[in-house]
C-alpha cells in the first residue's frame, strides 16, 4: 500500500521572516530595493525607446517615399 504525504496549507506557503529587524538593517534593505527599482525602470524606458525606434525604422522602410520626401522638399 502506498501512502502519499499531503502538505498542509501552512507548509506550502513561502517562508516569511517574522523577526523585528534593526533600523539600520531596514534602511539598507529599503535603499537596495529603491536602487533595484530605479535600475528596473531605467531598463524599461530603454526597452520602450528601442521598440519605438524599431517601429519608426520599419515604418520608414515600408511607406511610400513620396509621402516622406515630396517633390521639392529640399528647396525653400
Amino acid at each position: 500500500m502506498l501512502l502519499l504525504a499531503h502538505k498542509s496549507n501552512s507548509e506550502s506557503k513561502t517562508m516569511v521572516e517574522t523577526r523585528i529587524k534593526p533600523y539600520h538593517e531596514q534602511q539598507v534593505e529599503e535603499a537596495r530595493r529603491a536602487e533595484q527599482t530605479r535600475v528596473y525602470r531605467r531598463n524599461q524606458v530603454f526597452g520602450l525607446l528601442l521598440v519605438a525606434a524599431a517601429i519608426l525604422v520599419w515604418w520608414l522602410f515600408h511607406t511610400n517615399p513620396k509621402w516622406i520626401f515630396p517633390p521639392g522638399w529640399w528647396r525653400p
